[in-house]
């Protein structure tokens, strides 16, 4: 049986301005994260999972994430760092504020955020959420067959928009429904098992952020 632990990066200050923040945009990490990497680095260990692996997105925030939890884990973990776990390609919004994409693109946007089976993605020169969804679906399926063990543990940190789209793929969630648990907070954890290499997965845990010990804004979860 394969575990995946997937973790979305730490907020940044483009996420705290309200800004698009896909594959080709990144800005740093905000202070606080840091204290947010411990607060769930000890949340594992109280929880006892030691790690096979780390996979991470190419993109800086998340390979800052994915590093400072492997130190506050103390365990000796591969980073592995895995261009197909990057965000989604948010083309000509990138860097813009969620208001002025609304206000220029209002059902681009409202596609996005509830109807992706319906995202008009070439008005915004954005990827389709199938692109999406395929390109990050393989690297998933061949880490579960490299790493069949009960045993094997796999921490995945990668991003909000994407991870909710590959994490309901899993679970073969139809593609209209993606949005249905809502999205996934910044240095949250969500967990999901296979136990046939791949073929099915069942969720174990969604969007757990108890562990961070504070109250969650609007800017926290996308």
């Amino acid at each position: 049986m394969t575990k995946f632990f997937f973790v979305r990066h730490g907020k940044t200050e483009w996420n705290l301005e309200g800004r698009y923040q896909g594959a080709g945009g990144d800005s740093p990490l905000l202070p606080d994260s840091y204290h947010d990497f411990h607060s769930l680095a000890q949340f594992l260990l109280a929880h006892r999972v030691k790690f096979r692996a780390i996979y991470t997105s190419p993109l800086l925030r998340a390979q800052t994430t994915a590093v400072f939890l492997s130190e506050n884990l103390n365990q000796d973990i591969p980073i592995h760092i895995e261009p197909r776990l990057r965000e989604f390609n948010l083309g000509i919004m990138e860097g813009k504020t969620f208001k002025e994409v609304e206000a220029k693109y209002p059902e681009a946007v409202d596609d996005f955020r509830h109807h992706p089976d319906q995202f008009e993605h070439n008005r915004v020169h954005a990827e389709t959420f199938t692109q999406l969804i395929m390109r990050m679906r393989k690297i998933i399926l061949d880490i579960a067959r490299r790493f069949p063990n009960d045993d094997d543990n796999i921490l995945i940190v990668s991003h909000g928009a994407a991870l909710t789209a590959l994490i309901q793929s899993l679970l073969e969630t139809p593609l209209p429904d993606l949005r249905k648990q809502g999205g996934l907070t910044n240095t949250s954890l969500t967990i999901v098992q296979t136990k046939d290499h791949g073929q099915h997965f069942e969720k174990v845990l969604w969007n757990e952020t108890s562990y961070l010990g504070k109250k969650l804004g609007k800017t926290d979860t996308i």
